[in-house]
């Protein structure tokens, strides 16, 4: 017993309480570059969710289902990059790259939590875009304004439950022999790979709960895009059908890029991961993809360019 317990007592000493992030590159060059480049695209980032938020509140055409789902797909952009991307800029540039392991869990809670909610609310938005094409006339009663807050609460629900039991798992490991995370941010993979403890149970909840969120988000949008189609063959007149898919287009390509990512990430078998690849993938979809959501919305669609229009001719001019 003695034996067990000085053995427990040592683990305890040797528990790590703080991590270091090894981020993308120890050039010094090559951080000042990276410094740079990121900050701008965060500037952007902020610049263009932000924005969005702010014309769709401004402007009263813009106060329908579609842009109440495109606000808050702002609002978690914005967010989901904020917890990380600061971060990641003060590690280019400071001497010291350490972070907590409350501060870990933090950052790995919320990043979690907003990538999540952003898996199920363009489900939700795939959906709002089937009511409004599938059945026109009954859209508003399919999509009223009450069932609009439940759609996007339940996606915050969904996304902040599915990361807490993530979370819960990975920090009730214990990290006592190395605390350099080979990432720019707390993520899974890296972390499981720092644990002395058994990690087996992890990646088996890991990948069931990715796999049936994921798996059931992109059904969910595979279904609505098919009845969609559908819908938009039927369609006698060309340009009612060039309207339809032009409404579409937007959230598409915001979803493939998305899901694609993601599907790359996490729907793999543990044993193919390498880090230096996934650090490149994790690039795209914490800091690049916030950025272009924003970009992708605003240019491809009319309304949005006539809102940005009046709101400068009447603040500005």
């Amino acid at each position: 017993m003695l034996k067990h317990m000085n053995e427990a007592r040592g683990r305890n000493q040797s528990e790590v309480t703080e991590f270091i992030l090894l981020g993308l590159s120890d050039n010094p060059d090559l951080q000042g570059i990276l410094f740079a480049l990121f900050l701008l695209i965060y500037v952007v980032t902020m610049a263009g969710n932000l924005g969005m938020m702010v014309l769709i509140k401004l402007d009263p055409c813009l106060h329908t289902p579609m842009y109440y789902f495109l606000s808050s797909l702002s609002f978690i952009d914005a967010s989901y990059s904020s917890s990380v991307t600061p971060k990641m800029l003060a590690n280019l540039v400071a001497e010291s790259k350490t972070i907590s392991r409350s501060g870990c869990a933090a950052q790995f809670y919320f990043f979690g939590s907003f990538l999540g909610t952003e898996c199920f609310l363009l489900a939700m938005m795939a959906y709002d875009r089937y009511a409004a094409i599938w059945n026109p006339l009954r859209y508003p009663i399919l999509v009223s304004g009450r069932i609009c807050v439940m759609l996007v609460a339940t996606s915050f629900l969904a996304g902040f439950g599915n990361a807490a039991v993530h979370t819960g798992m990975t920090f009730r490991l214990s990290f006592c022999s190395s605390n350099r995370i080979n990432h720019f941010y707390c993520d899974t993979p890296p972390l499981l790979k720092l644990s002395c403890s058994d990690t087996h149970i992890n990646g088996i909840v890991i990948m069931a709960f990715s796999s049936f969120n994921v798996i059931s988000c992109v059904m969910i949008v595979l279904i609505s895009y098919l009845c969609i189609l559908i819908a938009i063959l039927k369609m006698p007149s060309a340009e009612g059908r060039h309207k339809a898919f032009s409404t579409c287009a937007s959230h598409l390509m915001a979803v493939t890029i998305f899901f694609g990512t993601i599907l790359f990430m996490y729907l793999r078998p543990t044993t193919s991961y390498s880090m230096e690849q996934d650090k490149v993938v994790s690039v795209f979809y914490t800091v690049v993809i916030p950025m272009l959501n924003p970009l992708i919305y605003s240019l491809k669609n009319r309304d949005v360019k006539e809102a940005f229009k009046k709101i400068l001719k009447k603040h500005l001019f």
